[in-house]
């Protein structure tokens, strides 16, 4: 596999491909959008220092300059799709502004995007809609060696629910354990000697669980801090971005955030956040979040169990309100293992009574 970086302007390289007809299989997008006035897009044609200039002195100008090649950014993509490029949106907002500038971006019904973001065509139906989602620790002491010890540990504890766990998430799981692996390897440290893997409600609580047993028991120097990202199943309300694949109406409220958060709160969060704007614009999005501290004590065991197992189902349950298959069956599933948890099912309408 090859990749090759470019220094410059994205427009140029659609609009270049295209006038050469090479053929793009897969495209995509990371684009800062959701700060489109400040340097999250520069427009084409312009050099970063003239852009940078033109932001500050005449922003009005840069806004209308940044909406021009918004439209030619579009315009792009449209004439590689019609080629046969697959082309999905990464939820930073371009087809959003591209949208609000007037680029050819709208589906034939005028209300959804013609391209879809990549949670629904990939993270939503692959992960949050199953449960699993970015779980992330850090290890208070800052020894690497605490770090090693956790992987080992996260690591087995997979390996082991693999053992028994459905055909469904077996990809998911074995991609984890892959991952864990091979992290120490790569030298994957985020921060300060912290790590994040994708784990379901049951590997993040047995993980956790493992966590503060190692804590207690002094395999672990020091306390472990939990969290997640804001990019996870339950945290985020975020319609063209983490809820785009609820498509039942709902995914423009915030009430999965808010109840997620309050929920951590009562169920034994160290702290809990709500806070707006993260990855996709001010405005377009509510986030809660929170932090854990394992101490090794018996009272922090008795939280995790409740606290995580909070976080991850709440926005499963909502997902399968919203009819995602792999919500429906994750929910069931978490039912049959938890025999207190009891989650109203949406009643699943006949199409062809429907029409």
């Amino acid at each position: 596999m090859v990749s090759i970086a470019y220094n410059g302007n994205i427009v140029d390289v659609w609009e270049k491909f295209d006038e050469e007809d090479v053929y793009v299989d897969l495209g995509s997008d990371q684009t800062s959008l959701h700060n489109p006035w400040a340097g999250g897009y520069y427009p084409v044609d312009l050099s970063l220092g003239d852009a940078n200039t033109m932001m500050a002195e005449h922003p009005e100008l840069f806004k209308e300059k940044v909406q021009e090649s918004l439209r030619r950014h579009a315009a792009a993509v449209n004439r590689h799709t019609a080629k046969g490029t697959y082309f999905f949106d990464y939820g930073n907002a371009f087809l959003l502004e591209a949208s609000r500038a007037g680029g050819d971006v709208m589906a034939a019904d005028g209300v959804q995007f013609k391209y879809p973001s990549y949670v629904q065509d990939i993270l939503g139906p692959m992960c949050f809609d199953y449960g699993f989602g970015p779980f992330r620790w850090v290890c208070t002491s800052g020894k690497p060696e605490d770090l090693k010890k956790t992987d080992d540990i996260a690591c087995a504890v997979l390996e082991q629910i693999m053992k028994s766990a459905p055909e469904e998430i077996q990809q998911q799981m074995a991609d984890n354990i892959q991952w864990i692996k091979g992290a120490q390897e790569n030298k994957l440290v985020v921060g300060s000697q912290a790590r994040i893997l994708y784990a379901d409600a049951e590997g993040r609580m047995k993980i956790a669980e493992a966590f503060n047993d190692a804590v207690a028991d002094g395999t672990l120097s020091a306390p472990i801090n939990l969290g997640r990202d804001h990019h996870d199943v339950s945290g985020t309300d975020s319609p063209y971005r983490e809820t785009s694949n609820i498509y039942d109406g709902s995914s423009f409220t915030a009430d999965m955030a808010i109840q997620n958060v309050i929920g951590d709160s009562f169920r034994g969060a160290t702290w809990v956040s709500i806070h707006n704007g993260g990855g996709v614009g001010w405005g377009e999005v509510i986030n809660g979040g929170f932090g854990m501290t394992l101490d090794g004590a018996r009272d922090a065991d008795r939280r995790l169990k409740s606290m995580l197992f909070w976080d991850v189902n709440n926005g499963i349950a909502r997902r399968s309100w919203a009819r995602n298959e792999e919500a429906l069956f994750a929910i069931k599933r978490e039912m049959a293992r938890t025999p207190g948890l009891t989650v109203t099912l949406p009643n699943i309408v006949d199409e062809d009574l429907f029409e």
